[in-house]
């Protein structure tokens, strides 16, 4: 019997430190999740072939069938440590769930003449990987995209709500054309709306096929039956994958790869925010709000520390790690078969779970920040230098020679106030209309078309 480790002592914080906060993972991407999968399976196998009409095939009553799709149903931590416990003999998982099954059915007689149907003409990698593929899209439809849908409408409130806030912007750090607040809210959720998109749209693929891709042990009992047809109809209409008619022995990870890159461009984009977000604490533009009775250093009793995008952070890095070694990996396999996927794919939880813990932080980090409207007015006051993007590019349209070249020696490396500005707009041989246009602008007031780009995300 294997003994429960206590999370002190877990190798992993997924199932020490963080234990808690991934129990919406563990019905899709734990061992006993796996084997549940692959109970689901071999029984979908099985009532497909006994409504076949294959000569030999018994049929299986209402009652049976009903009997043994409870069986996946209400599949128990007890019935996954019985199929461990006869893999320890076995020395084979799939065989394992074989056993459990025909044991299973031992006391029905009607279902005992059907046992020897159970995996029939099946490769383990068969049931593995739709199994795969009934977890995958268990975790990426009830966890994944749920919390990154969360995510998006944070964003997408923040944006509105902050649609009119000016921002003074900072290409390669130094102050740039203003923006607002809101427009770059804006900015993340528009690509996280794609990248979710993209998750959402991968198709999970899955095979039926025996050995070798080529139906060679079905042919062999049933010539004169269209395997390639029952196949797809279990993977597809039983199941709900799509199905590969072109494999070797293992499905070969293609949809598996695109749905894992998919996932980590999500993450880089989240990444991206943190650091951003992390950075605008730094400088003053968002204050934090504080929780009673949180410490933020051990030392410095003033500290309020960006630590739940910090660790949004550090998840996102390990969780991209094991999705890229993911997506490279598993859709290599020497010749028809070897079995290096198999320990890789063991690793879909941990892939997951750092992804998972990536995305809690991150919305707690989010539901923390709120707007220093001040600083970030005073930093915009500060640099009136911002406007001689504006004022050239006008110049430019009027035909005055070297107008970049006379901003350029006004601003560039060094401030400059609001008369020194406007000084030099008088001075321009420019109609009166667009030198009045220039000296109302002010860099809170520069803003392009931000706030509309931003509203538009009402609709």
């Amino acid at each position: 019997m294997i003994q429960p480790i206590s999370t002190l002592n877990a190798l992993s914080p997924l199932d020490g430190r963080y234990a808690g906060k991934l129990d919406s993972l563990r019905p899709w991407l734990s061992e006993a999740a796996f084997m549940r999968q692959r109970v689901f399976v071999e029984i979908q196998w099985l009532l497909a072939l006994a409504s076949s009409g294959l000569p030999d095939m018994p049929t299986i009553s209402p009652a049976d069938t009903e009997y043994l799709l409870s069986l996946a149903k209400d599949f128990s931590d007890a019935d996954a440590q019985k199929i461990k416990d006869i893999e320890a003999v076995t020395n084979h998982d799939v065989k394992a769930v074989e056993y459990f099954l025909k044991a299973k059915i031992s006391d029905r007689v009607d279902l005992l003449k059907a046992s020897e149907f159970i995996h029939f003409a099946c490769t383990s990698e068969d049931i593995n990987n739709t199994s795969h593929g009934l977890m995958l899209r268990g975790a990426r439809d009830e966890v994944l995209l749920p919390q990154l849908r969360k995510i998006h409408a944070v964003l997408v409130d923040l944006a509105i709500q902050n649609a009119k806030v000016p921002l003074l912007s900072r290409t390669h750090g130094q102050p740039a054309s203003p923006s607002t607040l809101g427009k770059e809210f804006a900015n993340i959720a528009k690509r996280l709306e794609h990248a979710i998109a993209m998750i959402a749209s991968v198709p999970l693929l899955g095979k039926m096929n025996g050995a070798v891709g080529n139906y060679n042990a079905h042919i062999s009992a049933y010539p004169d039956f269209d395997w390639e047809q029952f196949a797809r109809n279990v993977v597809e209409k039983r199941l709900g994958l799509t199905f590969n008619p072109y494999t070797i022995q293992i499905e070969p990870h293609d949809g598996m790869a695109e749905l894992f890159d998919a996932i980590a461009r999500a993450n880089t984009i989240l990444l991206d925010m943190n650091r951003d977000f992390w950075a605008y604490i730094s400088i003053g533009y968002f204050k934090q709000r504080t929780k009673a009775g949180e410490i933020g250093s051990s030392t410095m009793p003033h500290k309020v520390n960006p630590i739940d995008f910090e660790n949004s952070e550090g998840n996102l890095g390990i969780a991209n790690a094991l999705l890229r070694h993911l997506a490279e990996k598993l859709p290599i396999s020497r010749w028809q078969r070897d079995l290096t996927d198999s320990t890789v794919l063991r690793n879909l939880g941990v892939a997951f779970g750092h992804s998972v813990l990536a995305y809690d932080s991150a919305l707690r980090g989010l539901g923390k920040i709120e707007v220093n409207h001040a600083t970030i007015a005073m930093d915009l006051d500060g640099c009136w230098e911002v406007l001689a993007e504006p004022v050239q590019t006008v110049m430019r349209r009027y035909g005055i020679e070297n107008p970049y070249e006379q901003l350029k020696e006004l601003t560039r490396g060094k401030g400059i106030t609001q008369r020194d500005l406007q000084d030099f707009i008088r001075g321009l041989k420019i109609p009166d209309e667009a030198k009045a246009r220039l000296l109302e602008l002010t860099p809170s007031s520069y803003l392009g078309k931000a706030v509309e780009l931003t509203e538009r995300l009402k609709k």
